[in-house]
């Protein structure tokens, strides 16, 4: 039931919504050139990787030895707010369609997180992460990693079609009232360094 109302709700919003998808993608091409959007593996149910999507929003500007900028320095106005009204996570519907993501689950992180996990964190592994999840309606970035690995796991013991439906109603209401978006002191979100327990 899950599997076939992801791919129902995608479709019908990717139809919806492919206007302002081609739009954003010639604002993103004229702001920052290509790729306009971004395909990073992460990791998916069991770990698995998988080719993840999502609007550019940063440049690629790096310092005299070669190495990327801090976030804040290279995150654009338009990316900037791309990121605050949620628009940039967009082309995760093709995940969702191709079966790699679900519309609601743990958010798919970086590969090099992997080794870092104690084993209750590594739980969040045990369904398919989502665009939205338990932990974006809970704080999203505002919170700490300890907070966001607990909200990810009660997820996985807890999950149902209408958990689902709530999260994605809260889901909507967190976007319009732009709640969550960074950390504090961070254009984004700091890295996750290890098991905190």
């Amino acid at each position: 039931m899950k599997r076939l109302f992801d791919l129902i709700v995608a479709l019908i919003l990717l139809v919806i919504l492919s206007p302002l998808i081609i739009l954003i993608s010639l604002f993103v091409y004229l702001k920052m050139g290509q790729p306009v959007i971004l395909s990073q593996q992460r990791p998916g149910l069991h770990g698995q990787p998988f080719n993840f999507y999502k609007f550019r929003t940063m440049t690629d500007e790096r310092d005299e030895q070669g190495s990327l900028l801090p976030d804040e320095q290279r995150i654009t106005p338009f990316g900037k707010k791309l990121r605050e009204l949620s628009l940039d996570e967009l082309p995760q519907l093709v995940n969702v369609i191709k079966g790699d993501m679900s519309l609601v689950g743990p958010r798919p992180l970086l590969m090099e997180y992997l080794p870092l996990y104690s084993p209750e964190q590594a739980r969040r592994h045990l369904v398919k992460p989502g665009i939205t999840g338990w932990a974006q309606i809970n704080g999203r970035n505002a919170i700490s990693w300890k907070q966001k690995f607990e909200l990810d796991v009660w997820y996985v013991d807890n999950h149902s079609f209408w958990l689902d439906l709530k999260i994605l109603w809260c889901t909507l209401l967190k976007v319009v009232k732009r709640e969550g978006i960074s950390q504090q002191g961070s254009a984004t979100v700091e890295k996750f360094r290890g098991v905190q327990l």
